[in-house]
């Protein structure tokens, strides 16, 4: 297949592996994207990875003539673009509404006047909230909030009405969100009003319920980015790795090339029109194992994971990917072991500086009383 792709945040992490993916499938591929501090550091310069073969439009997705100007002689768009971290978007309320809820209207109503063969927009697993869940006896059961007078006792595991443990299981498309934090809000916000426009104009739009993606160019500087790229940064400075509650939560890690390839079907697939598909690797770890490898392939074992017993409001127990539409709908299959994902990443490392920042984020949740 051919033909010009914009990508809303294509300068980032995963818009970029996926420009990569489109380019070597004959795509030709142009980039909105901010270049915010937070992300790209100081500067508003081009990251070095991103392929020369990269259109890149620097803008604001809310600036109505930025995005009207890079729809320009485009055949598709994969709207990335957005604030991610749970943790912060519970204190800047104003900025993740503005750039999630506000930069997909403006990108929405600029593409009623101007329509696209496919609209693939990145929605994510925390609209979910808590995972699924099963009873003893193998039936679907629903837990309770776990709420803050049991998160102070260290009960940290999901339990139902009667307060009976339940286990984790695979999370498919069906589960009923349950908006945990101004974040998931807001990418549920994203997909619901693409999905809607999409129907009433006749743009055929697909939304990627991401899990935890990781791999190459994540920002490490970021204390609000991935899990995996946070404790590197730790690691990378000599700091043990944080875990909130007891670290035993269940989290399905996805290789960022993974992810880009299921973006490519999804704008290649025609019966991925109006769907809603889970993008992740299809196994579950826990954030404890994750650290401990972490820093085994990075040589730092010394460094022992440090488990706070704290709990951040917005956080969730266990969630982890049920694949089986994507595997049905798109034909994706996921490539990358975890083990050969974290090699891949360990030797992206030795070249990386990372401000750790961790402490430092650690401590604006603590003064608004978003840790327990």
């Amino acid at each position: 297949m051919s033909g010009r792709v914009l990508i809303t945040g294509g300068a980032g992490f995963i818009g970029s592996h996926l420009a990569d993916e489109l380019l070597e499938q004959g795509y030709q591929v142009r980039s909105l994207d901010n270049l915010s501090e937070q992300v790209h550091g100081p500067g508003g310069r081009r990251p070095d990875y991103l392929s020369p073969e990269v259109e890149l439009v620097q803008g604001d997705v809310r600036d109505p003539q930025a995005v009207r100007a890079a729809l320009d002689g485009v055949d598709s768009v994969f709207h990335f673009a957005a604030m991610v971290g749970v943790g912060q978007s519970m204190y800047e309320v104003e900025r993740y509404t503005s750039v999630n809820n506000l930069g997909t209207a403006v990108l929405l109503e600029a593409l009623i006047e101007r329509p696209v063969g496919r609209l693939v927009v990145a929605s994510s697993m925390s609209i979910y909230g808590e995972g699924s869940y099963q009873d003893a006896e193998g039936n679907p059961a629903a837990g309770c909030d776990r709420g803050r007078e049991r998160l102070k006792a260290r009960d940290w595991e999901v339990r139902d009405a009667a307060g009976r443990p339940l286990s984790p299981v695979p999370t498919a498309e069906t589960k009923p969100p349950t908006l945990s934090s101004v974040y998931a809000l807001s990418k549920y916000d994203q997909e619901r009003l693409a999905l809607m426009i999409g129907r009433a104009y006749d743009i055929p739009t697909v939304a990627l319920r991401f899990f935890n993606v990781y791999g190459t160019r994540q920002a490490l500087s970021n204390p609000y980015t991935g899990v995996l790229a946070i404790f590197a940064s730790r690691l990378l400075n000599g700091n043990r790795p944080l875990l909130f509650e007891d670290g035993y939560q269940k989290r399905d890690f996805v290789h960022v090339s993974d992810v880009a390839r299921a973006g490519r079907l999804a704008l290649e697939r025609p019966e991925a029109r109006d769907q809603v598909l889970n993008v992740g690797s299809g196994r579950q770890y826990t954030v404890r194992e994750i650290a401990g490898a972490v820093a085994e392939v990075l040589g730092r074992e010394d460094l022992e994971p440090e488990v706070t017993g704290k709990y951040r409001v917005g956080d969730i127990r266990h969630c982890f990917a049920d694949i089986t539409l994507a595997r049905s709908v798109l034909g994706y299959e996921p490539r990358m072991p975890l083990a050969q994902g974290l090699i891949e990443l360990a030797s992206w490392l030795e070249g990386q500086v990372a401000c750790d920042r961790v402490a430092e984020a650690g401590r604006e949740l603590a003064v608004r009383g978003l840790t327990v």
